[in-house]
């Protein structure tokens, strides 16, 4: 902590102003002044900014800040990719008031507002907003909050007149704040995305793009997000000019405390599989796991399977309200259950820093999409695991991954323990006899209840939609998932030493290949079938020994197929060109465009892109993208036909050019109540009128008239009351009516 001394005026990396400097014999002594030490002190902030950080508490910058402020100081656009909790408020907010405090950026007479933040949730605005008060205590500039929720009126009040030098405000109600009061950000200079994944995981694309195309090009634009979804790409492209991007996101590397293990299983056996792990892998050590799983049909099915297993479970995917999954994260943070089962697209920007255990049901499409999704583990230098069930339709994916790693699949025999103290990164099966007991449960489940029958029927049909518009493996893979054959070991993190003796007896039956065929076994000797099968192997013996050989060492990985041999045929030859033909492309573009440095080429590289959990969503994104031609790619439809619509804070689509009128009602009673108490702002009738004033006794008149007769058409519209009031009356009526009746009648009867 820093003594009271030291939060005074005097600064490290600054001088007193009022103190005068140090003598020559004191420099020759040896007295130097240190140098900055890579701090703040460096990064060329003003005194009042410095005060501020020092007021705050900090003294050294964390990594994100080192990259991203000295960027930010010197104007560029930058797209920062960092976790909650780097520090990166502190990366927007400090250049921010460093570049309002410069006496180049004076604010114009009633131009204050200059800078703008954008929050997707209300809490995080006010946590910035407190932020930002802090560090700027001694700069002098005003802040506010424009949040949903609030009174719109007092927010009328806030951005009326004299505007604060900075605004935090969520999409939604800044840019109805906008529409209604024809709000103009020409003198905006910087604008900052926070959290900008989940602004549009949220659905404020709409009203963020509104926001951008009313700034002015000269604007500064700060965009900093989690993870990069194709959406956040694509607007970063559109809205900023030439950005600078930092990623500090470890998503993309494992960590060396990861432990992998890649377990081989059928597909109709994956649930008692996943059962058979969550016995083994929920302990009172590690008590908690997370599980992913491909649509939002898997989800509910699992956790049907999980408590009838007795096993307490929580899910969320992207059909549920933002408030039911934040319920069902709250749980499983507070240690309420076991088990959390999601999709992908609600397992973005998931943290989970005492998470131990990953477990992918369902195999991801994509090498960046699995290590998104093993990174929710062995975060903060903590150790973790991650298992993945792998099915025959998964291999190819599998070894697409391993590719992308840089690693190798471990045989089972070549890690040195079992259980605990078994390797990472061994490809095994599950024990037969464990597997089939836990498959009899869940068979017995579906049969017995009929929600989990439907449930099943259900994911079944779900998962042949998903295959169809999943991201399909390399060619390449194919051709070498083809050739690979399961493992026929268990993984020795699920063996115990007892098991290990019956396991190595399943591997030599599994490995066992007799010597002669069924026709040769069930025939006698002199049958044509026999005979026919002799000389076939006689013939053609040693080729088929050399074939079985030769994919057995493919499926190693000794041997490489030879594919330029199978190739030779359907090579074309190469065209020759003479001398004087000049191409139109330079001889060294691809190796220009390696060596280049641009957003383009590394958000392609960290773009993550999520597919949808289920069928009704796949459609929705089918369906707002088109062929263009032109371009020769899908682009997205605009579903509004051209028109300006955006989404109101109720959901609804009004044209972005609509306004309800409430600012001019709010200035109109405002400007009643200030006429009626200031005194002293009474037109005084001495004073010469401006021309307008100046009105004849006819116009007068006739705005009297006009307005008597607006009075009396406004009463020939009856209200509520009237209304209700009318009705009684005439059902009295209709009772009296109905009683004199009656009474007549009687009297006739009578006579």
């Amino acid at each position: 902590m820093l003594k009271s001394k030291d939060l005074g005026d005097d600064l490290p990396g600054f001088e007193v102003p009022s103190e005068e400097k140090p003598a020559d014999n004191e420099l020759q002594s040896g007295k130097k002044k240190k140098k900055g030490s890579g701090g703040f002190q460096s990064m060329g902030f003003s005194f009042p900014v410095l005060k501020g950080i020092t007021k705050r508490g900090y003294k050294q910058p964390t990594p994100i800040q080192r990259k991203t402020i000295p960027l930010a100081l010197e104007g560029k656009d930058v797209v920062a990719m960092a976790r909650t909790g780097s520090g990166k408020t502190a990366c927007f907010v400090l250049p921010i008031l460093e570049k309002l405090t410069s006496p180049a950026s004076k604010p114009m007479p009633g131009k204050n507002f200059r800078a703008l933040i954008l929050s997707p949730t209300r809490e995080l605005a006010l946590q910035t907003l407190k932020f930002v008060r802090e560090l700027g205590k001694f700069t002098g500039l005003s802040s506010a909050a424009i949040l949903g929720g609030e009174s719109i009126e007092q927010q009328f009040s806030v951005m009326s007149g004299t505007a604060p030098d900075i605004v935090v405000a969520t999409p939604g109600r800044f840019l109805h704040i906008c529409i209604e009061m024809s709000l103009k950000l020409d003198n905006i200079n910087t604008i900052v995305f926070d959290e900008a994944d989940r602004l549009f995981e949220l659905g404020f694309g709409e009203q963020l793009r509104e926001i951008v195309a009313r700034l002015p090009s000269s604007r500064q634009t700060l965009l900093f997000s989690a993870t990069l979804p194709k959406m956040l790409v694509e607007f970063a492209r559109a809205g900023l000019s030439d950005p600078m991007l930092i990623r500090l996101d470890v998503d993309w590397k494992l960590p060396s405390t990861l432990w992998l293990g890649w377990i081989s299983v059928r597909a109709e056996l994956k649930t008692a599989a996943l059962l058979f792990l969550l016995d083994k892998v929920l302990t009172a050590h590690t008590p908690q796991a997370v599980v992913f799983a491909a649509t939002k049909h898997h989800v509910e099915y699992l956790h049907l399977i999980l408590q009838k297993a007795g096993i307490t479970s929580t899910y969320a995917y992207s059909g549920l309200d933002s408030s039911a999954r934040k319920i069902a994260l709250g749980r499983f943070t507070n240690k309420k259950c076991s088990v959390l089962i999601v999709t992908d697209v609600a397992a973005r920007g998931l943290d989970l820093p005492a998470l131990d255990t990953v477990i992918n049901y369902n195999f991801p499409a994509t090498p960046k999409l699995f290590v998104h999704r093993v990174g929710r583990s062995a975060r903060a230098g903590r150790a973790g695991r991650a298992f993945s069930l792998i099915s025959a339709d998964d291999v190819a994916h599998l070894l697409d991954l391993q590719l992308f790693l840089g690693t190798e699949l471990k045989s089972p025999t070549q890690s040195a323990g079992a259980g605990a103290a078994c390797e990472s990164g061994v490809y095994g099966s599950v024990p037969t006899a464990a597997l089939e007991m836990r498959h009899q449960d869940v068979v017995a489940w579906e049969k017995d209840y009929s929600e989990v029958e439907e449930a099943a029927r259900t994911c079944a049909r779900g998962w042949q939609q998903y295959v169809k518009w999943r991201e399909p493996a390399s060619a390449a893979a194919n051709q070498r998932a083809k050739l690979s054959a399961a493992p026929a070991r268990a993984h020795p993190f699920l063996l115990d030493g007892a098991d290990q003796a019956a396991d190595d007896l399943v591997e030599k039956i599994k490995n066992y290949t007799p010597k002669g065929t069924i026709l040769e076994l069930s025939a006698k000797n002199d049958s044509p079938q026999y005979i026919a099968m002799k000389a076939k192997k006689k013939l053609h013996g040693k080729m088929v020994q050399k074939t079985r050989e030769n994919k057995k060492l493919m499926a190693e990985g000794i041997l490489v197929e030879n594919v330029m041999d199978t190739n030779k045929k359907s090579k074309k030859k190469e065209v020759v060109r003479d001398e004087n033909y000049i191409p139109h492309q330079a001889s060294d573009q691809h190796t220009e465009a390696g060596m280049a440095v641009n957003f383009n080429a590394g958000a392609a590289a960290a773009e993550l892109g999520v597919a949808a959990d289920c069928g009704a969503a796949a459609r929705a994104q089918r369906g707002l993208q088109r062929w263009d031609r032109k371009r020769k790619k899908m682009v997205h439809v605009d579903p509004d036909g051209g028109r300006k619509m955006i989404r109101t804070e109720s959901g609804g689509r009004v044209p972005a050019s609509y306004r309800s009128g409430r600012y001019q009602d709010w200035k109109k009673r405002n400007a009643a109540v200030d006429n009626g108490d200031d005194e002293d702002d009474r037109p005084d009738p001495g004073r010469k009128k401006p021309v307008s004033e100046f009105r004849p006794h006819w116009v007068k008149h006739n705005e009297r008239v006009a307005k008597k007769k607006a009075e009396a058409s406004s009463n020939e519209f009856k209200n509520k009351q009237q209304i209700v009031k009318e009705r009684l009356r005439k059902d009295k009526l209709k009772q009296r009516l109905k009683f004199k009746s009656k009474s007549k009648n009687n009297k006739k009867k009578r006579k």
